[in-house]
């Protein structure tokens, strides 16, 4: 696994870049990412500003663990080619685009990031959040080098499809699987959407789970009480890590004896589940030391 798919992305906050205070306040915030934010978060009139704020608040390393990202304006707003460059300038952990519906748009932005000098390290995080984005997911996860998240933009595909945001999401469970699946095939790290009601942590704890249970490495975040609970039900229990451990001591034993049959607790193991078992161990020793 790459050191991409194994990084901690738990919990990714949205930190809106007109705002100063947001943006000195997340140095100090759990959160595993921060999606530095010139798209909804800023008002037109205040774009340009916030544009300069929010790149010099990503190169300035004073973020410590967490990655750092800037989501930029979409493609076709007046504001995405000057945001690309700075961005690109800035050298931020990735670039967020929102709107991505296919795989050129991803390479449009790829071309204009090296064009402006991005460094090597700064990634490609696509927003999928339209039916035609869900069905042309595989295609999008495919499509550039430095992509390597998708993120969903679940109001926005609630709002396409005339949904209704209702608990277990079950308008939105098609998309949301689609999306996974592109993710898996590619090997992609992929977040789950926002949860809107700040005020219900019982209903944002259950949608996390839900997460967790569909396979999503993390959730995006929109106010800063939802960091903690996020961290706790993404992060590998302390049952799992024990488990895992087991289960590849067992398989460890079973292969220098020889034997071609391992069980654990009664239940047969084959290599999916050893494959499993690293993965969790790799995750939670990525997550020594954090919150």
């Amino acid at each position: 696994m790459s050191d991409a798919i194994l990084r901690p992305r738990r919990s990714v906050l949205y930190m809106p870049g007109a705002n100063e205070r947001a943006l000195e306040k997340a140095k100090s915030l759990p959160a595993d990412a921060l999606i530095l934010d010139l798209e909804d978060a800023v008002a037109p009139e205040a774009k340009a500003e916030a544009r300069m704020r929010v790149a010099a608040a990503a190169a300035s390393g004073e973020y410590g663990y967490r990655e750092v990202t800037i989501r930029v304006n979409g493609p076709g707003t007046e504001w995405h080619a000057d945001d690309l460059r700075a961005a690109a300038e800035a050298g931020p952990d990735a670039v967020v685009v929102p709107k991505v519906d296919s795989a050129e748009t991803v390479r449009d932005v790829e071309r204009a990031l090296e064009a402006a000098g991005a460094p090597d390290h700064t990634a490609v995080w696509a927003m999928v959040e339209t039916p035609r984005a869900m069905l042309d997911a595989r295609a999008v996860a495919a499509a550039g080098e430095r992509l390597t998240v998708l993120v969903m933009g679940t109001n926005d595909l609630a709002k396409e499809l005339h949904a209704e945001h209702v608990p277990g999401r079950a308008p939105l469970l098609t998309g949301l699987s689609l999306a996974l699946l592109a993710a898996r095939e590619s090997g992609k790290v992929i977040l789950d959407g926002v949860y809107n009601d700040v005020k219900n942590p019982e209903g944002f704890e259950a949608e996390c789970v839900q997460g967790r249970q569909f396979g999503f490495d993390g959730k995006t975040l929109i106010h800063p009480s939802q960091v903690e609970p996020c961290n706790r039900v993404f992060a590998p229990s302390t049952e799992q890590v024990a488990r895992s451990r087991k289960i590849i001591d067992a398989f460890d034993e079973a292969t220098r004896e020889g034997r071609g049959v391992v069980t654990v607790d009664g239940r047969l193991i084959e290599n999916l589940h050893v494959e499993d078992a690293r993965r969790i161990l790799a995750l939670a020793e990525a997550l020594t030391g954090r919150a």
